[in-house]
């Protein structure tokens, strides 16, 4: 298909609806809200469920209803609403049902401001709500990256019956870009075997995140653990710049790792033999890779728009084979 230029929070949203997005349930907060509104208008169209709740905390309780019956259901938000919808991640997480969120990063804490940020790392990659669990966390860097990545995290969603994260930031959502989107996807005529869709004709399905009794639970936990040790040696995902010969590295994602890349092409023509990892999923995160580049370089540098929270994971993982430095902007 031809390319257009789309917005971000827009692109978002219709390679939702042609990846199959069967039912959308959010409420508006800036920088995120042109994809709501967009839904609002091309769910209606296509048939599918749309609804704007009265609450964040609503939305997320809604999805977990639909992602219930096996369809594909999401939301879309930025941190604050990210915040109220913690208890309703953490019962998808445990229901072990497919469900797509898409966190467009504002400042904070508290309200702060719509300016772009990274400040919610730590609260999508260490759980995101309480319990042991982490959602597939994936980190787009474009628009054109972004309209990929629903359809993906839809994929990973289903594959794993878990919980997929889509971080994005207030740059990625309102910037405008030349991209291309997928065709249009056939809607699948019957529903998962697991899903609950009425039991006339058959056993009963039960879909729940209560487990009474310490043996039940355990038992749901270790399924849990092995399920993410699988996703660790099957879906970690990331770019690479010029690392080949590089005796300095940098590590950004998103639309900091973009700026990255024109940075480390810049120390390159000044003699500087610097590369670039981008991590294209944050949890699972490149750690072997990092630790592999780490045993070359003589220095790595972490950036971020935030205080600091993805280099603690670097330096986790680096232990201190070799400095590990810290650049960040708390208001872009």
């Amino acid at each position: 298909m031809a390319k257009e230029l789309l917005k971000g929070n827009v692109a978002l949203a219709e390679a939702a609806v042609r990846h199959g997005l069967q039912a959308y349930f959010g409420y508006p907060i800036t920088p995120q809200s042109e994809a709501l509104e967009h839904l609002s208008k091309r769910m209606v169209e296509e048939g599918r469920a749309f609804l704007q709740a009265e609450s964040e905390l609503a939305a997320i309780n809604m999805v977990y209803g639909a992602a219930c019956t096996g369809v594909r259901a999401m939301t879309s938000t930025s941190g604050p609403g990210f915040s109220l919808m913690a208890e309703g991640l953490s019962f998808i997480a445990g229901s072990e049902v497919p469900a797509v969120v898409v966190n467009i990063m504002r400042g904070g804490p508290g309200l702060g401001n719509i300016q772009p940020s990274q400040g919610d790392y730590f609260l999508m990659t260490k759980t995101a709500g309480h319990g042991d669990f982490h959602p597939i966390v994936l980190a787009p860097a474009s628009v054109q990256e972004l309209i990929d990545m629903m359809g993906l995290a839809f994929e990973l969603a289903e594959k794993y019956r878990t919980l997929v994260l889509v971080a994005g930031d207030g740059s990625l959502g309102q910037m405008m870009e030349s991209a291309e989107l997928p065709p249009m996807q056939k809607l699948p005529k019957n529903r998962p075997a697991w899903a609950v869709t009425g039991a006339r004709g058959r056993p009963a399905h039960h879909i729940t995140s209560l487990y009474l009794g310490a043996e039940n639970l355990e038992a749901l936990n270790l399924r849990l653990q092995a399920k993410l040790a699988e996703i660790r040696e099957n879906e970690v995902r990331w770019q690479e710049y010029e690392t080949a010969d590089a005796d300095l590295l940098m590590v950004a994602y998103g639309t900091v790792g973009r700026i990255c890349t024109s940075a480390q092409r810049e120390a390159r023509k000044i003699g500087m033999k610097v590369g670039l990892l981008s991590p294209k999923t944050l949890w699972p995160l490149a750690e072997a890779r990092i630790a592999e580049l780490s045993s070359q370089v003589r220095g790595i540098l972490v950036a971020e728009t935030n205080a600091g929270q993805l280099v603690e994971d670097v330096r986790r993982v680096v232990a201190e084979r070799v400095p590990v430095e810290f650049f960040g902007r708390l208001a872009a």
